[in-house]
């Protein structure tokens, strides 16, 4: 399992209603929990209680040297900007199966070019980049479904 996975599946617990998501795979076991902040709810066990945005836990039955692997965010590097997905749907990065992708990672980008589909409901929808700078990565890969505010591109703004 590689970091950008478990990246995206803090974002997903992050920006969802779930409070915990526990994933095993070929012996790596990975557990994410938010902390609930709500004065009608019962106290949660200490293990839930960790700030989600800071710190992954990864354990393997093989490894244990790893024990957890702190994740920056984007706002650490104020030069980065993140387009995130404005709807639900399935993220698609050409027109077409066979058209080569909108933009490619090291592109130059303005504001107001189209970067990818979100197909939703049969409809596509065209997503625009609404700063000027460089592709530094693309966060989803091509037919994959997407989530509403789901980062979908990091852009280094010029």
């Amino acid at each position: 399992m590689d970091l950008n996975l478990i990246k995206k599946l803090v974002n997903i617990v992050d920006s969802s209603n779930v409070t915990d998501l526990e994933i095993e795979e070929n012996g790596l076991k990975i557990k994410i929990a938010k902390k609930i902040r709500s004065a009608a709810q019962p106290s949660l066990p200490h293990f839930i209680q960790a700030p989600l945005s800071s710190e992954v836990k990864v354990t393997t039955a093989a490894a244990s040297d790893v024990e957890s692997k702190t994740l920056s965010t984007p706002e650490e590097n104020k030069n980065i900007h993140e387009i995130r997905s404005p709807i639900v749907g399935t993220f698609y990065r050409a027109p077409t199966p066979d058209a080569d992708p909108y933009v490619k990672v090291g592109d130059n980008v303005s504001a107001g070019i189209v970067l990818c589909l979100i197909e939703a409901m049969k409809l596509m929808n065209e997503i625009e980049c609404d700063v000027s700078g460089k592709i530094v990565k693309v966060l989803v890969e091509n037919g994959r479904p997407v989530e509403y505010n789901q980062p979908l591109f990091l852009i280094e703004k010029s």
